[in-house]
């Protein structure tokens, strides 16, 4: 369904299990930025009813998942820790299109959103599926159907405001693009990492 190229190998979730403090901490942090994501494109596109409805929605479910990691770590006896820099995040940023349309920067934003969204449901599928942990691994297996669900939403949204662009040829260059990026990472316990 997410049409990844590289799929995360199964020994990432050792080196997540190995810090379960660091892991959670950078988890926590990757929704406040998902929540602030969506904030920034409603903020930038008032006028488009359904992105601005369906968004909020999207942020205020980021949100909830930020408050669920933290107060899991709390309940573990861990601390937040401090916000962690997302090379993997940044190095996808870079491929949106810059200087051309409204619509083409538009489009792009949403399907970078689209990916950071199918990589972090493609990783919890994976933890879930390879912690002992057993409330890790039912607590990253739903979170994983919500990240299934907002990647659906950015594809759909971005389907829907094309108007001069290809979104699955559009779709497929980002998918590329972030299957070389990708054999980059998966060596640190981080989400992205």
């Amino acid at each position: 369904m997410l049409g990844l190229k590289l799929k995360t190998d199964p020994k990432w979730a050792n080196i997540a299990s190995g810090n379960i403090h660091e892991i959670m901490t950078d988890h926590a942090w990757c929704e406040q930025k998902a929540a602030s994501n969506a904030i920034s494109l409603i903020t930038l596109n008032p006028d488009k009813i359904d992105l601005v409805n369906q968004l909020t929605e999207i942020a205020m479910e980021e949100l909830e998942h930020f408050k669920m990691v933290k107060d899991l770590m709390q309940a573990r006896g861990l601390e937040l820790g401090r916000e962690r820099k997302d090379d993997y995040v940044n190095q996808l940023f870079k491929f949106c299109r810059k200087g051309g349309s409204a619509e083409e920067s538009l489009i792009d934003r949403l399907l970078f959103s689209a990916m950071i969204e199918a990589r972090s449901c493609e990783r919890f599928k994976v933890l879930s599926e390879n912690v002992e942990d057993k409330q890790l691994a039912s607590f990253y297996y739903e979170l994983m159907k919500s990240e299934a669900g907002h990647y659906t939403t950015f594809i759909k949204l971005a389907k829907n405001y094309a108007d001069k662009i290809d979104v699955d040829n559009r779709w497929k260059e980002w998918l590329d693009f972030e299957g070389e990026l990708i054999q980059n990472y998966g060596k640190k316990e981080t989400i992205h990492g």
